[in-house]
């Protein structure tokens, strides 16, 4: 609770000032890796060799766990700005460095908020600034992969810029939803997959794309 307390008044300070520096961004980064670290969570990655961290990505990753921001925020190579339910805005501290540090909150229940959100992440997805979304919207509840939402191909084929599907392995069993606070120590692997290039993107492809994207993640579970 202190480390993530320090994390939030410090991100709160210096994301303003350094918005787009790799200095804010380590920050958190170094929080995630310490409460990894604690957790007793060993971390794989495999792929970096596919991101270009000068190039702006829509990363999208399946969601096991709530361990899941950690080792995204601890492991991903980009300086990237999430893109998170408005109601994790409220909660204290958290939610106000989230807010400083420039992440997107979306409000899904209101469409007019949920517009201004996604044009608020095109914005900022500039000078390798990525975003990274759960495109199935929520965690899983049983360990498989819900279907896809299209947001985040919709930002990606507005703005032609490539989706990098990741897969997340492991954190499921780490700590599954609605288990309360028990986890098990335990590795998880991430894998960078090949990025999909959507420069000659066209809505009737959407579906393609979101099955493809799909399937690269599923491939590694």
């Amino acid at each position: 609770m202190a480390l993530t307390f320090l994390t939030a008044v410090l991100t709160m300070l210096f994301s303003p000032v350094f918005p787009k520096s790799r200095f804010a961004h380590a920050i958190p980064k170094a929080w995630a890796r310490a409460v990894c670290l604690l957790l007793l969570i060993r971390v794989k990655t495999y792929g970096k060799e596919n991101i270009n961290t000068h190039q702006s990505y829509v990363y999208i990753s399946n969601h096991q766990s709530i361990i899941d921001i950690f080792v995204i925020y601890g492991w991903l190579p980009s300086v990237f700005k999430w893109m998170m339910k408005a109601e994790l805005f409220k909660i204290p501290f958290v939610g106000w460095a989230c807010k400083a540090a420039g992440h997107i909150f979306l409000d899904r229940s209101a469409g007019i908020e949920a517009s201004k959100s996604i044009a608020e992440a095109k914005r900022k997805l500039q000078d390798g600034i990525s975003i990274v979304i759960f495109p199935e919207g929520s965690r899983t509840h049983n360990g498989q992969m819900q279907r896809f939402k299209r947001g985040a191909f919709r930002i990606a084929g507005d703005l032609r810029l490539p989706v990098l599907p990741v897969t997340l392995s492991g954190s499921y069993r780490r700590l599954p939803r609605n288990h309360g606070p028990k986890f098990s120590p335990g590795t998880v692997k991430v894998y960078f997959h090949q990025p999909i290039d959507l420069t000659n993107h066209t809505q009737e492809q959407e579906n393609a794309l979101m099955q493809q994207a799909w399937d690269l993640i599923a491939s590694k579970l």
